[in-house]
């Protein structure tokens, strides 16, 4: 693996300020002291992939498919990707396999590469029940697969819920009867955009396990971090609201390091101004403020990186914040980009 570490940005647009402007792509920087550059300027960019064991490799989910980058994120050219009209939201790796990555799409689609992001082909089309009828499509926000039987992954669903396959992507089912069922507790509630309360519990933003629990899967949606240890059938409220005074989850990961330690982003609303980052050592029972900053807009992503388990990062949506620290949180910096950006969805470290 090279020396030399990197910070990836994917920026789209803004939320709510459609005529405001504002650069959008992918934004890289070089740790630790380096200057953000804009790699990418052409595309919205939603996810990003910085491979880590495949050297060089970095992918970037846009408004038009993937695009790929061999030499760490400097230039970025699209991949053979057969769809130019599906945004891509996530990417999984298959831990048998570091050449087999999965994309998820909006609308709700899944391709597979197994070159390494070089080309794509497209599964068949999940065959989920549409539950809630937004102002968009419904999106593959994040994957994540069972660390030991491989063909098992989740899906979160925004605003759709959960899916689940048992056969690598080949065939989905629904898992989001018992998240409407909970929907139906007052505090569970939530219709912004649609017609149903049910729109908040289906709003799924990030899915992760720990493997030190691998058969417990963590939802992160508008009303909070949700826990199912039945593949997805049923669903509880970690009450997350017990350690933090904003529950709505952004996002949730897991220590690459640590088989128990997890973080979570956790802020007010879609649109809101405030927000933090959450991190448990004891796979999720329970958690403390891990950064010390102040931030100005919700908190979009968390980014860990891949070998060292001190550094980890977070952005804002709003402004381009992004803070980071390279010594397990005791102290953060700031490295927000610079000029007017639109909208920080998603950041990666390799």
């Amino acid at each position: 693996m090279p020396d030399q570490s990197y910070l990836f940005a994917g920026v789209a647009g803004y939320v709510g300020r459609p005529d405001e402007d504002g650069k959008f792509g992918v934004f890289r920087r070089a740790l630790p002291e380096g200057e953000w550059q804009h790699v990418l300027a052409e595309l919205e960019t939603f996810s990003i992939l910085a491979h880590p064991t495949v050297e060089g490799v970095v992918l970037a989910g846009t408004q038009s498919g993937v695009w790929r980058s061999s030499d760490s994120g400097a230039t970025f050219e699209r991949s053979d990707f057969p769809d130019k009209d599906h945004q891509i939201w996530s990417f999984l790796i298959d831990h048998r396999d570091a050449n087999c990555i999965f994309a998820g799409a909006s609308p709700i689609d899944i391709y597979r590469s197994d070159d390494c992001g070089k080309s794509w082909v497209q599964l068949p089309t999940p065959e989920i029940p549409e539950h809630c009828k937004v102002i968009f499509e419904p999106r593959v926000m994040r994957m994540v697969q069972h660390p030991e039987r491989g063909n098992e992954i989740a899906a979160a669903l925004e605003v759709n819920g959960v899916m689940y396959s048992s056969d690598n992507g080949q065939t989905w089912a629904d898992r989001s009867a018992h998240l409407i069922e909970l929907s139906e507790q007052e505090h569970l509630k939530s219709q912004i955009v649609s017609d149903t309360y049910s729109e908040g519990m289906l709003d799924g933003h990030a899915i992760t396990l720990c493997t030190e629990r691998p058969d417990d899967l963590l939802l992160a949606c508008r009303m909070g971090l949700f826990r199912s240890s039945d593949k997805g059938q049923t669903w509880r409220d970690m009450e997350i609201g017990k350690f933090s005074p904003t529950t709505y989850g952004r996002d949730v990961k897991a220590a690459p390091s640590d088989p128990a330690t997890l973080y979570s982003a956790l802020s007010v609303a879609a649109a809101s101004h405030d927000g933090g980052i959450y991190k448990s050592t004891d796979a999720g029972e329970t958690w403390q403020r891990f950064d010390k900053v102040e931030v100005h807009g919700t908190i979009m992503s968390i980014a860990l990186h891949n070998s060292d388990p001190n550094q980890a990062y977070l952005a804002a949506r709003y402004n381009g914040e992004i803070y980071g620290t390279k010594d397990g949180g005791s102290t953060w910096s700031n490295y927000s980009l610079p000029d007017q950006v639109k909208d920080i969805y998603t950041l990666a470290c390799s």
